[in-house]
Formats: C-alpha cells, structure tokens, sequence
C-alpha cells in the first residue's frame, strides 16, 4: 500500500510540474519580453531616415516598451496565480485523461 501512495504522490507532483511548465501565460510572456526586448533595442536605434519614414513618431520603441509591459503582465499574472491541477476523476488510470 505504501509504494502505491507513493507512486500516486510522485505522479500528482509530476502533473503540477508540467502543469507550470505548459502553462500559456508562461509561453505567451516569455515571447512577448523576448521580442519586446529586440524591438525596444532596433527603436532606441533608430535613424532619422527611419523616423522620417513613421512621421517622426519612434513606432519601434512604443511598440517594444507595449510588448516588454504586456509580457511581464503575463509572468507576474502567472506568479501571482499558479496553476493548480484539479483531482484526477475516480476510476482513471494514473499519468492518464478521463477516458
């Protein structure tokens, strides 16, 4: 019985553990900083042909600091709310779906 415990033990933290690996905000949050960053860089750069192009308006640095915001958006949100995965149903197969 106890190997069974801890077998059910090692697979429910193994579920969590992809759970906060997967999570969407994750993906989502990291892309948005990691481009934010690349933008945010090709605006602080900018040059005035570049400038005079977009009405003088630095369309590369808005949009990079817009994407940095919303992607740390996205990460704290996920620090602040982790994914908690539900109670396996009754009657399914450990490490499985409902089926």
């Amino acid at each position: 019985m106890s190997d069974l415990h801890r077998e059910v033990s090692d697979l429910e933290t193994k579920s969590a553990t992809a759970a906060r690996l997967f999570d969407i905000r994750r993906i989502i949050g990291g892309l948005f900083v990691i481009y934010g960053v690349i933008v945010t860089i090709a605006g602080v750069f900018a040059s005035d042909d570049d400038l005079k192009k977009a009405q003088d308006v630095n369309i590369n640095l808005w949009t990079g600091l817009a994407m940095l915001v919303l992607g740390l958006f996205f990460l704290v949100w996920l620090k602040l709310r982790p994914v908690k995965p539900g109670p396996v149903p009754e009657g399914a197969a450990p490490g499985r779906g409902a089926e």
